[in-house]
Formats: structure tokens, sequence, C-alpha cells
């Protein structure tokens, strides 16, 4: 059985999700989640996509890891203009993936392990395939006219014509964050693709629908949800014009599009909408639930009021902020890492919720590009010391710890040779838009080999052989294999006791066992040096301290009150020295490339 408690022994008398209540309501505090991205996890159907049949022939790898929950990407029926984060249909499994007989079996499969299933719930928008959007754009008179946000022209503009947009908002997939509908001569607003209109949550027929889906799904055994970008369904109704966007050299951007977000980044209703989604949807049901708001640009004090027990909101958010620690003006503005400012972005989170609310901790996902790549050490000789080094300071801090499909292995960014080779919505309109505006393709092509999505989507490497053993031999996969999946694969890690995956065994196993590792207290050290990430965690008595070096150079540094700690318990270790520990007698820590140590002693010294 992995992790902790089975679905059964953790169920609460209470409500589930976001609630006070017994230990069991917040079972997820010492758990893992595994995301699992299913067209690149396993093809199972031979079809060069993965599916649920894929997924269910590895969830030993699953058990093996003893992670607690499968967090399942968008499997539901879509046309794909965004990996499937475009939903037809809430209620349903897209043939591509498989059935909804298939996910049930899934469901039951991962019970019988003790782990959970929560599904994506993307319902900030829908596709613009849906039923509701295609009855929404039939008539102005519809009655599903108002699901969505319709608006004429700008006052003095034809519809179609340039600046006609309703407002000047930008889309995060470029261009403008309007498209106009030629049969009924208005636009509709989609903060993403144009396949990707917005729901107006003003409505409360579209908040009942979506509440019932909701319901639908927890009725079948679902464990909950992944909210996408729930922060954004509560907008301004007025939807006034965005800021101006400063492009090249602090001027206004050539295309004149502008920043909403101000108009809904945790909007006006945002927590009214989610309270009331708590009450429809878990509130009198038996057993307890995880809701996790996917929230971009919330702030730590929002963040407490979200996951705030008792507002019965969400039990945490997933937050961006880190991740945008090596950002320019945009994402492509690639800027090397600058250690103290990823400190002092985490060290914030862990101080904001430290009595109230909960954050779920992740360096990787379906929208990043591989951490090992991105602040680690890719090169072969760093690869798995970077690999393990990154993974023991985020699973030691206070949160939720989330492992995305690979990054068990140390699996790295893609070396994509041609724009042919991408296949990212969001990537490919940058290429478009990058080159229209006169940047050289070279330099286009660069900064999307370090950032793209992309690169978190390249198939699972199960195996040494052709296609990595995602699919037959004979199929070609819907997105290129990595070439390192060679020497880079489960296969050759699971039963290795030096591997990545073992060293991801071992802080999954640390974190069902040890309390403080969980709830513990947090206190950053060294917050200032540029090269060794150093912290400590303290709980009834028991204390840790975390030691890492997040550079390819040996370090030397004085640790604070690093005598006391000269004859710790080594709890763990990783890294390139032959046998990594921690501080000397002098109180001095001298690691070797991207040692890590995890070292515990009493609060008081005897």
């Amino acid at each position: 059985m992995a992790g902790g408690a089975s679905a059964t022994d953790s169920a609460p008398d209470s409500a589930g999700g976001a609630a006070e209540g017994s230990a069991a309501d917040v079972w997820w505090r010492t758990a893992v989640v595994y995301q699992v991205y299913p067209r690149s996890f396993a093809d199972g159907d031979g079809d060069g996509v993965g599916d649920l049949r894929g997924i269910l022939a590895h969830l030993d790898h699953l058990s093996a890891l003893g992670v607690d929950v499968l967090w399942l990407s968008p499997i539901y029926p879509s046309p794909q203009e965004d990996n499937g984060y475009d939903i037809s249909d809430y209620q349903g499994v897209d043939p591509l993936f498989g059935t909804l007989d298939e996910l049930d079996e899934l469901i039951a499969a991962l019970h019988a392990r003790g782990m959970r299933l929560v599904l994506d719930l993307v319902v900030n928008h829908t596709s613009a395939a849906h039923p509701w959007f295609a009855a929404s754009r039939s008539s102005v008179d519809d009655p599903r006219r108002d699901w969505y946000w319709w608006r004429p022209p700008r006052p003095g503009f034809e519809a179609g014509a340039p600046g006609a947009e309703p407002t000047n908002w930008r889309s995060f997939f470029s261009g403008p964050a309007w498209t106009l509908d030629e049969q009924t001569g208005e636009y509709y607003l989609h903060l993403f693709a144009a396949g990707q209109p917005d729901l107006n949550w003003e409505n409360p027929r579209v908040r009942e629908a979506v509440h019932a889906m909701m319901r639908w799904w927890l009725d079948r055994g679902v464990d909950g949800f992944r909210m996408d970008v729930i922060n954004f369904i509560s907008k301004d109704p007025t939807l006034p014009d965005g800021r101006a966007v400063p492009g090249p050299g602090g001027s206004i951007a050539p295309d004149g599009l502008g920043d909403g977000s101000a108009s809904f980044i945790c909007g006006p209703r945002i927590h009214e909408f989610l309270a009331e989604m708590h009450r429809a949807v878990f509130e009198r049901r038996g057993r307890a639930f995880l809701t996790v708001g996917e929230m971009p640009g919330v702030t730590v004090d929002e963040a407490r009021l979200f996951t705030d027990p008792g507002r019965c909101e969400v039990d945490m958010v997933f937050q961006f902020e880190h991740v945008g620690v090596d950002h320019g003006a945009t994402k492509w503005e690639v800027r090397p890492l600058h250690l103290p400012a990823l400190k002092a972005i985490m060290a914030r989170w862990q101080a904001g919720l430290a009595d109230a609310g909960w954050n779920s901790l992740y360096w990787s996902n379906h929208d990043q590009p591989r951490v090992v790549s991105r602040f680690g050490d890719d090169r072969t000789e760093y690869r798995a010391a970077s690999a393990k080094g990154l993974a023991t300071v985020l699973h030691l801090h206070r949160g939720t710890p989330y492992v995305y499909q690979g990054e068990e292995l140390g699996m790295a960014n893609h070396p994509f040779a041609s724009i042919e080779d991408f296949r990212d919505v969001e990537a490919l309109s940058h290429y478009r838009t990058a080159l229209g505006l006169g940047e050289h393709p070279s330099a286009v092509l660069a900064a999307m080999r370090a950032v793209s999505r992309d690169n978190g989507r390249t198939p699972m490497q199960w195996d040494a052989g052709p296609n990595a053993g995602f699919s037959r031999p004979d199929v070609r996969p819907w997105i290129g294999v990595n070439p390192d999946h060679v020497t880079v694969n489960a296969a050759a890690q699971r039963d290795d006791p030096s591997s990545v995956f073992t060293h991801y065994r071992r802080l999954v196993e640390l974190r069902h066992t040890q309390p403080v590792v969980s709830l513990g207290d947090f206190t950053m050290l060294l917050a200032d040096d540029v090269q060794v990430y150093a912290f400590t965690r303290e709980l009834d008595g028991v204390r840790l301290l975390v030691l890492a070096n997040w550079s390819s150079t040996d370090a030397d540094v004085e640790v604070p009150d690093g005598v006391a700690w000269a004859d710790a318990e080594l709890l763990l270790a990783s890294g390139t020295s032959t046998e990594p520990k921690g501080p000397d007698a002098d109180g001095r820590w001298r690691g070797g490339a991207w040692d890590a140590v995890v070292l515990r002693r009493p609060s008081v010294p005897a």
C-alpha cells in the first residue's frame, strides 16, 4: 500500500476539502502528489499518444515510489487545441485516452493500492466545441448567450476592424483576448486560445452546472480536483481596459494590447464563488477530498484567505511566483537563476502560510521546463546529483510536494532542433509573433528550447529501447522522445540504490515517517548565499538541518549553530562527494558539487 491511509481508512465524518476537522480531514499534509500528463505517460493502444490503458499498466511504478495521490491532467473529450485544456464535454473521456469504463478501472486500481485520484477541473473556460458555447454563439437571444462573455465592438469601430475589440486585453497565448463571431457581430472573451472561450461565472446557472458536474465525478469515486486557473473565474463585470504593456526599450507594445489581469486575477467575487462551490459540492459528504487551486498571480495574503480551513474555500494553492524567478519581462526572456531571489520567495511563502493556510511544493509540471535543466545541471557528470539536491530542498519544505512524471528519474529538457519539433500552442504562437516583430528565428528557438512547455511533455522514459518504452517501436510518438532515454530511464533506476528514483522514494518515506517534515516550523539560513540553500525544520523537540550546494563547484560555508550539528544523525545524503556529510567540528560545511544532506537532532543539544 503506497503512502498513507486508504481512502476508506481516512474518511471523516464531516465534510471533506478545506474543512476544519479531524486529522483525517488534512491527510494531504503528509501526502505526496504525482502528476501524470496522460498523452505523454504511456501509450497502451499503439497510436503514439499516451492513454488510460498505459497508465493502468504502470501503477506499480507509482506504488514503488510511494506516492499518495495521482493527479491526472485533462482526459475529457476535447479538440486538443491546448492538449485537453479545451474541454468539449465535462462528463466523458476522450477516445484518444480511452473510455469511462477504463477510468473507473483506474479509480478502483488506485484505491486498491491506497492511492487517490484527482482530476483537472478546467472551468474558467470551455472549448469552443462545447455544446454550451455552440448554443451561446447561435443567437444573441439564446438562453445560454450570457453563459460566456460577449461584447459589441468598441464604440466608433466596425466589427472586425483593427482595434475594434471591446477591450485592449491580451490573451496568454498572444494576440487579442477577443475574437469576433461573424454570425452575431459580437466578440467573445478568451484569456487563452481563441478556441477556449471564458465562462461567465456571474451567471448562477453556469455555477450550478459546474457544481452538478463536480458532484457527478465525486459520486463516480474521484477524490478531488486540481482547479485550473481557478482564481480567474471572477471578473470585473465592467471589463475595463488594462494597463499598457511595455515593449522593447520601454515603449508601448507594438500591437497596442494591454494587461487586463487586474480585472480577473482574484476578482471581486472569487472568495464568494469558491465558498459557494465548497457548500454545493463538498459539504455533507462522507469522505475527505483534495481541492487544489491553481492560482497564477496570487499573493501570499490572498493565499492565506483561500486556504484558511475556517473559510472552506480550497485546501491548498498552486502558485507560480517561484517559477517566475528567472523570467524577464516575459517567460521567453530567460535569465540565470539568482539563488538568493529564489530563497526569498520560498521563505516568504513558508512564513506567510505558517499559521494559516497551505501551499503546494513543485519545481516541474506540464507548464514548466524540466527542473534539472533549469535550476540544476543536466550535464552527465552532475545530472543525477543535481536532480537529487533539487528534490531534497523541495521535499523538505512545509507544504504538499508534487512530483511531475519523469522528475523522479531526472528527465531533462529536449534538444529541440527546429520549429517542426514543437507542439505547444503557446510556443507556436510565440514563434509567429516574435518573427512578426522582427526577432531572429535562431534567437527565438533558443529561448523556446529553454522554457517551452513542450520540455515537460516529451514521452516518459521507461526503458532504453525504441521510443523509450512509451509506445511500440513501430509507432511514432505524438512528440519526439528525448534521445538521452538510453541512459536515463525507469528500468535502469528502479532497483539501483544510488538512482534518482530511489532518492525520491526515500524523500517520500521521510514525509510519511517524520512529522517534522510535513508539519515543522521553517527557518531559512544563509539567505544571501549565492551557492548554498540551507534551512531548518523544527517540531516537538525534533530539529532538522537541510544543506544543499546548488552549484557544480565545491562549497565551503559557515553554518549558523554549525558546531552543534557536527555529530547529528545523517538522515539523507546525496551528491558527487564519496560520502556527503554535515558540518565539520569547526561549524563549517564543506560540500562537493550538488551535495545535499538532511541532519536530525533534538531541538536542545544534550
